[in-house]
């Protein structure tokens, strides 16, 4: 019975971090810069959590020059994303993901 709780514990964890994994990291993981940067820049940008997601979510439903983080010559050299085709429910989840991954507080010391 524990060992079935966990295996269901693992696989709906695993499905979650998928969809930031196979939608977000796929495409990033062929850029010279890593995503990681991206998430560094705008943290520096927009400096709180809520501000942070809110911005990428609305960034990545209508991605925009004016609304980008990169940099000009990444810009000149990759253009504007395109817009997402995750649903609204799947891109919290990416994007909740992707704060808890690369977020800096509570984890310096």
């Amino acid at each position: 019975m524990v060992k079935k709780i966990f295996l269901l514990c693992f696989l709906v964890g695993s499905i979650h971090a998928s969809v930031y994994k196979n939608n977000c990291v796929s495409c990033h993981e062929k850029m010279p810069v890593k995503i990681d940067k991206f998430f560094y820049r705008y943290l520096l940008k927009y400096s709180s959590e809520d501000a942070l997601k809110n911005a990428l979510i609305k960034y990545l439903k209508n991605p925009t020059k004016e609304k980008t983080i990169l940099q000009e010559g990444l810009l000149n050299r990759f253009g504007v994303k395109e817009k997402t085709t995750l649903n609204d429910k799947d891109l919290k989840k990416a994007v909740d993901e992707y704060w808890e991954i690369y977020k800096i507080f509570g984890k310096l010391k």
